[in-house]
């Protein structure tokens, strides 16, 4: 019996010992071996792992830049051009600077523009809210309030306000990595350049309805009408499925849009204020003057 059990161990330690070296030598000879750049290039990431880029964490993104050999679809939006500066560098080649995006909410439907037609007591998710119904409002486009936006941003850029019901974008903390937009199951927000000084133009409505329709839901609703369309001598406005679209690629900020719709659906945003010009003075004012 004890001779039995020791053979045993022995057979057993003798293949282990055996599977072990084909193993080893296995491993050896299909060994794969990873650039060296890899490591040099996740060193300079941020380390945010917040899937921004399109890969699902930095070193993917790593390896990606290092795999294609250029940085022609590879851009990392929480580092910015700095970062893809010191990519471009331990690759070997030139950076080329793109422009900030950051995210923008397309939903003008507060609490006093978009009235309430019944009341949600469901969980407070909007990816929840959105598979139950549209929404507890007329416009079954808008902003589901429930901050689901808010919890996907790693980097404290969104907040609820309590007194609009809507998300609040801080740009200097939003770094355009689009967390927000891929969590939002009405897709009302979206990334757009930060603009020159942070001005930017856009239309901050998703309701495809007809144009009474929408304004019966939301007082601030794109009816599609046009107006701004026919007024932009950039023709950066295009109209389709009764929804205005500024194009920020061809805007030149002109604002005249922006004064031209009926329903305030188009913002501008990060404008300087103009003060207003002194009223001229009347001819008979002035005669009094020199008279006095």
């Amino acid at each position: 019996m004890v001779g039995t059990i020791i053979w045993t161990v022995i057979i057993l330690t003798v293949l282990g010992t055996a599977l072990a070296v084909v193993l080893f030598l296995v491993a050896r000879k299909f060994r794969v071996e990873e650039d060296s750049r890899i490591d040099e290039i996740e060193k300079t990431m941020p380390g945010a792992n917040c899937g921004g880029c399109g890969f699902a964490g930095c070193r993917a993104f790593a390896e990606s830049c290092v795999r294609e050999g250029n940085l022609d679809k590879n851009f990392c939006p929480v580092g910015g051009n700095e970062t893809m500066k010191k990519v471009a560098s331990v690759l070997g080649i030139e950076a080329v600077a793109k422009a900030p995006l950051v995210a923008v909410v397309r939903c003008n439907g507060s609490c006093a523009n978009r009235p309430l037609v019944n009341d949600y007591d469901g969980v407070k998710s909007c990816r929840v809210k959105a598979t139950l119904y549209s929404g507890d409002t007329g416009c079954p486009f808008g902003c589901l309030g429930c901050g689901d936006c808010v919890s996907a941003c790693a980097f404290g850029a969104l907040s609820m306000d309590p007194e609009t019901g809507l998300p609040v974008v801080d740009q200097d903390k939003c770094t355009g990595c689009g967390a927000c937009a891929k969590a939002c199951p009405k897709n009302i927000i979206e990334l757009r350049p930060k603009g020159p000084r942070g001005m930017r133009v856009f239309v901050s409505c998703m309701n495809k309805d007809k144009g009474a329709v929408a304004r019966k839901a939301c007082s601030a609703a794109c009816i599609g009408c046009g107006k701004c369309a026919k007024v932009c001598a950039q023709e950066a406005i295009v109209v389709a499925d009764n929804l205005a679209y500024i194009d920020p690629a061809k805007c030149k900020l002109c604002k005249k849009c922006v004064a031209e719709c009926p329903t305030g659906a188009i913002h501008a945003v990060n404008f300087p204020v103009l003060k207003p010009k002194p009223a001229p003075v009347a001819e008979e004012s002035k005669e009094d003057v020199n008279n006095g």
